[in-house]
């Protein structure tokens, strides 16, 4: 039986270069589970929190991630967190996704390619059919306009992420700010799942909650500014 984990060991693929960054903040609830998947699997986690009050860091502290505080807005969060990482390959990841049996080779066989960044399928934690309908409306985003949201990962290169302008610090929108100056071409879905959290849908209600991120979007490609967006984002 030794003998048998050394050699599991030995044709695990090596993640050493790659820095997982997530921010945080007020994600005690669910930090857990998402860097139990991750711990000792990687080369490092950086955990950019905003200041959170209940257990969120020493939670991260026990899975021996490093944290960095840095003010709150995920954009701005993600950047200070991707300053801090060391490694040469990044895995931007939300709280409360958990990425599924598979994905250490599904990242091992992307990170061969440094030209290219590559994001999780989207699923919810969920079965009922508005979740399945969402996954499914989510699927045809990303096929047809090469557009995966934070909530699905982003694994990609630090000589990508320089060539594209890095991750700006916008208190909304950022993810899909990034992935525009990616482009399609560039970007690859892993046959793997990344499982979220489908409570914000569940407490706001699946049609308004949809309704008010396709509207974010609309807003985004009309030109608004990503604070105003945020605003109205709070306001619906």
């Amino acid at each position: 039986m030794e003998h048998e984990a050394v050699q599991a060991a030995a044709a695990s693929p090596d993640l050493s270069c790659l820095s997982v960054v997530i921010p945080t903040l007020e994600a005690a609830r669910v930090l857990g589970a998402t860097l139990d998947i991750l711990a000792g699997r990687v080369g490092e986690i950086v955990i950019a929190d905003a200041g959170s009050a209940d257990a969120t860091q020493a939670i991260a502290l026990a899975h021996g991630a490093r944290i960095i505080l840095a003010p709150r807005g995920r954009g701005g969060q993600i950047a200070a967190g991707i300053a801090a990482a060391r490694g040469a390959w990044l895995l931007i990841l939300h709280a409360d996704t958990q990425l599924q049996p598979g994905w250490i080779q599904a990242v091992a066989d992307a990170m061969r390619d440094p030209g290219r960044a590559a994001y999780f399928r989207f699923t919810l934690d969920d079965a009922s059919r508005p979740a399945r309908r969402l996954q499914w409306a989510v699927a045809l985003r990303c096929r047809w306009f090469g557009l995966p949201y934070g909530d699905q990962g982003l694994l990609i290169a630090c000589t990508l992420l320089d060539q594209v302008g890095g991750v700006r610090p916008m208190p909304l929108m950022e993810d899909v700010d990034l992935i525009l100056r990616i482009g399609k071409r560039r970007l690859t879905a892993l046959p793997v799942a990344a499982v979220t959290s489908a409570e914000r849908f569940r407490r706001g209600g699946w049609l308004r909650t949809s309704a008010r991120n396709v509207m974010c979007l609309g807003l985004w490609f009309a030109g608004a500014s990503p604070e105003r967006i945020r605003r109205i984002y709070a306001w619906w």
